[in-house]
Parts: structure tokens; C-alpha cells; sequence
């Protein structure tokens, strides 16, 4: 019995996306995760057919295939792509294919707030545990995750290095751990997040998982270093390049900061976009600026609690022409259409 993809199953359905071209509607994810679930669970999926069937592609984006196809041999790999090539499909698809559990380490909340929400909104049984969240609602994960219910589990580095931690995750079926922004383990490890270091331990904790890295920038030297230190050398190194021709970087001499800033977004009104600040009270007053200027405008920091955050965030995912005013507590890059 053929299982239908999932864009027929949503028109099948009436299902219904944001009018924005965002996110799905509340009531849409709700309907549209047990309709997927059941998809999911009526037969084995091969990588293609989750790709297709899930997630919508007709092909891969070039580089993606090669890079599944090592970790679904049960290769380790470090993949090295450009931001915006579909790093994050290539351990996904995977994961879904497994009958194991991965676990996906990331250094930012936002990204894996954004993540998890997006495999929700799919079927796709995720979770993540993080200090941007309730107690509960960490432990609710926790719990759905060793039930094995949850298919994924992300968490960053620092929560997941705990003697506590390892303990209880060494009691599971871990088919393959996910390491994200790896360059951290080689070029800001020792400095901006100890704990990447420690990473090195997986692969002599659990022997048996497959050890996976991605980055988007990482030289010959410190290619070589993540891959010794994650894999002790045993790995694929698979790297798509660099360029992005849609990408830019331009630097203008700061002068009277409102001004220029008016002037850059001039021609952009309408569009969704990221201000990024140096402190949570700069943050709080360029939102403030803008928005007496006529642009929607909304400030994320570290510094507000767990659900004003996640409302800024659902609100940027879900509304067009809105501006984030952020500190990189935001994260660096968002999935965002628009």
C-alpha cells in the first residue's frame, strides 16, 4: 500500500498553511503531525522517499545526497556546507530512517527551538531540552525521548557533557550523535565553549554510534582536528565549499547609527530581517526606534524570560515584514522563507 506524500496528504486533509508563507497555523500542526505520525509509522522509508514524501523535495540540493548516504551506511562524517545548503536535512533524513535514536547537539536556542518546531509541525518526533525552558517541560522531553517516542533530542554541549546526562543517555539505543557548529571544538573549544572539547569522548563512550559534524567554515587544519578529535580519524570528510553568491558582506563607518539604519532599510520595508546588536539594552532601543519610525520591530535577548522569547520568535517565524532587534542569543541564521 503506497503512502501518500505529504503535500497531497495536507491538500487531502484541507489543511491549511500561514498566509504568510510561514509556519504551519496552531490548528494545522496539531491535525497535521498525527496525519504524518501515522505516515511515519505505516512503513519503512527509505531516504529518498522521506525527503519526497515529508519534507517535500522532489532532489537533493547538491551535496546532500553523498553526506546521507555515508551516515545512513553508518559512516562517521564531517560535512562541510555553506549556510543555507541544507546542513541539517543531511542528518535528519537519516534519523528518521534509523530505528535508533540521534542525538543533535547545538550551541544556539534559537536554532534549536526553530528546528524542533519545524520536524513538529512535520510528524517528526523531536524534542529538545534546554535552560530557555521550563523544568517541566525539559523533563515532559526527557521522558518522551526515553519512551522512545521522541526520535530526536537536542540539547547543547554543556547539557549534554554531565556526568548525569551521559549516564542516562547510555542507557539508550543512540544510533548516531549530531555535533553542529563542530568548529567549535577546534577553534573556539578551549575558549568559547569548553565543553566542545569534551565532545572528543563520544566516540570512546558509545562505540557502537555514528559520530557526525557540520560546519560551515573550517580550514584543511581544523577539518583534520575535528575529525580526530570526534572520530580519533576514522571519517569521511565531505566539504560542498563556501560561496554563496547570494551573500555579501559590506562595513560602513559608524557615524550617527538611527540614521544609517533608516537609511539601510529604506528599500526594504516590508521585508523580514535581523538587526543584530552588542547589548540587551541596545536591542530593546533600536526595536523602540524602529517602531516609531513605522517599522514593526520586536527586541530578543538573553535576558527575557523563556515565553517572551518564544513569542518573539513565533512571531518573526509567522509574520512578515518584521524586524528582529537581537543580541546573538538569536542565533547567527534562522529558516525563515522570507
Amino acid at each position: 500500500m503506497s503512502v501518500p506524500p505529504v503535500k497531497e496528504t495536507i491538500e487531502q486533509y484541507g489543511l491549511e498553511s500561514h498566509p504568510q508563507g510561514g509556519y504551519f497555523t496552531p490548528v494545522t500542526r496539531l491535525r497535521l503531525r498525527g496525519v504524518v505520525g501515522k505516515l511515519i509509522a505505516h512503513k519503512a522509508m527509505n531516504a529518498h522517499q522521506i525527503l519526497q514524501e515529508i519534507f517535500g523535495f522532489s532532489s537533493y540540493r547538491p551535496g546532500q545526497e553523498k553526506v546521507i548516504n555515508a551516515l545512513i551506511r553508518g559512516k562517521n562524517v564531517l560535512a562541510v556546507m555553506p549556510t543555507g545548503a541544507g546542513k541539517s536535512l543531511c542528518y535528519q533524513i537519516p534519523a528518521i530512517a534509523s530505528r535508533q535514536r540521534t542525538v543533535v547537539i547545538s550551541p544556539l536556542v534559537a536554532l534549536m527551538d526553530d528546528q524542533v518546531s519545524v520536524l513538529k509541525d512535520l510528524g517528526i518526533q523531536a524534542e529538545r531540552i534546554h535552560s530557555g525552558r521550563e523544568r517541566s517541560e525539559n523533563v515532559a522531553s526527557w521522558k518522551r525521548f526515553h519512551c522512545d517516542t521522541g526520535k530526536l533530542l537536542y540539547m547543547s554541549p554543556e547539557r549534554l557533557m554531565t556526568e548525569k546526562m551521559l549516564d542516562a543517555i547510555n542507557g539508550l539505543d543512540i544510533g548516531m550523535f549530531v555535533v553542529d557548529e563542530a568548529h567549535c571544538i577546534s577553534k573556539w573549544g578551549p575558549s568559547f565553549r569548553p565543553d566542545y572539547e569534551d565532545l572528543s569522548k563520544l566516540s570512546e563512550m558509545f562505540p557502537n554510534a555514528v559520530i557526525s559534524a557540520f560546519t560551515a567554515t573550517a580550514d584543511e587544519a581544523t577539518r583534520a582536528d575535528i575529525v580526530t578529535k570526534l572520530s580519533g580519524g576514522n571519517g569521511i570528510t565531505f566539504v560542498q565549499g563556501f560561496d554563496r553568491p547570494n551573500l555579501f558582506l559590506s562595513v560602513t563607518q559608524k557615524s550617527s547609527w538611527k540614521t544609517q539604519l533608516l537609511d539601510f532599510l529604506g528599500d526594504k520595508r516590508g521585508s523580514s530581517g535581523i538587526v543584530y546588536c552588542l547589548s540587551r539594552k541596545r536591542t530593546e532601543e533600536a526595536a523602540s526606534f524602529l517602531i516609531e519610525n513605522g517599522i514593526d520591530s520586536i527586541a530578543y535577548h538573553a535576558g527575557q524570560d523563556s515565553s517572551q522569547r518564544r513569542e518573539s520568535q513565533d512571531r518573526f517565524m509567522s509574520e512578515g515584514g518584521l524586524v528582529m532587534a537581537a543580541t546573538i542569543a538569536f542565533g547567527m541564521g534562522i529558516d525563515k522563507p522570507d
